[in-house]
């Protein structure tokens, strides 16, 4: 095998989710040339990867469906022996199918998926995790270090370690708050009241996106901790993690920040609201916590991505959660 394609290009958590695909096809076929096809903005999760070769981009943006046929050409020029599509959408299978791989494998859900070499039944919803789900699709080619366990990695770089080093002369904690899904999110009164159990000389780093700035500044202020600090937008993904890396616990939603922490073996403890982790996409870290609502909703789990308002409209799958369940992993 000289030459491999995995294509996942939906969101952040996804794609570390993805990352097992790689480690896996690196250690099979050590001097193979492996690619990752990403859309737009996701690729400085591999920067400086030690195993990929190259990461392609999809812009999804305006005129999606034209970078999507320029994708297909650049794939095709680069005569991939195999193509690994970990999407279920059209597009990514016109990209497989198209590729003039020998070797095509996806899932079936995936409406183009007729036309790989290989396919397998995907899915969610029977306790199997997402990388385990990931990694059927080259259950094939079997491994020369028989039980060794893939993990999600990423790889921060030097310049990514030190840019979080001047974070780190003193223990702290990281708090993510936000997520693309309303009810995915702990509320931000909530997260004050974690934070107001942390000593005033610890300090909290809040991570996030850019556009989270709003929400970890509104949880900053109300916290009247003196030692948080809103990070979000200031930090790239790598260097996030790195700081993730040596925090005496990260406290995160069901969102990408908890693959983030998965992906460098950092602490975690993940709050669950309207998800839940049997869904397959949980922590992986050797210190992890699942947080959830004790007793058993009858709307719970409403959606596998969650909704932008509770369609209960009591969002007690949030607001119920114990403050005592989260103190004790602090």
């Amino acid at each position: 095998m000289e030459k491999i394609l995995i294509i996942q290009t939906a969101s952040i958590g996804d794609v570390i989710l993805a990352t097992p695909l790689a480690e896996k096809l690196h250690h099979v076929f050590p001097k193979a040339s492996i690619d990752f096809l990403v859309k737009k903005g996701n690729e400085p999760l591999f920067k400086d990867h030690p195993f990929l070769h190259e990461t392609l981009i999809w812009d999804k943006g305006p005129g999606s469906f034209l970078n999507a046929v320029k994708c297909i050409w650049q794939i095709r020029s680069n005569r991939y022996n195999l193509v690994v599509n970990v999407q279920r959408f059209f597009m990514t299978g016109l990209m497989t199918a198209f590729s003039k791989a020998a070797l095509k494998t996806g899932f079936d859900k995936n409406p183009i998926s007729f036309l790989f070499t290989g396919k397998i039944s995907h899915r969610i919803g029977d306790g199997i995790h997402e990388i385990d789900r990931n990694l059927a699709l080259i259950e094939e080619f079997q491994d020369p270090a028989s039980g060794m366990q893939y993990l999600p990695r990423l790889y921060p770089s030097v310049d990514d370690v030190q840019k979080s080093a001047s974070y780190k002369t003193k223990p702290y904690y990281t708090l993510s708050p936000a997520s693309l899904w309303f009810t995915k999110q702990f509320p931000a009164d909530q997260w004050v009241r974690l934070i107001k159990q942390i000593p005033e000389n610890t300090p909290v780093y809040l991570l996030g996106a850019p556009n989270d700035h709003p929400l970890c500044e509104e949880i900053r202020l109300q916290s009247g901790h003196p030692k948080t600090i809103n990070l979000s937008g200031k930090l790239s993904l790598l260097q996030s993690a790195s700081l993730m890396q040596d925090a005496r616990m990260n406290f995160t939603n069901d969102s990408a920040p908890l693959h983030l922490a998965s992906s460098v073996n950092a602490p975690v403890t993940v709050i669950y609201c309207s998800t839940i982790p049997e869904f397959g996409f949980g922590p992986l870290s050797t210190n992890a916590a699942i947080v959830q609502i004790p007793e058993k909703l009858p709307c719970r789990p409403c959606g596998l991505h969650g909704f932008t308002q509770c369609p209960e409209k009591h969002f007690r799958c949030a607001t119920a959660i114990p403050m005592e369940l989260l103190i004790k992993r602090l």
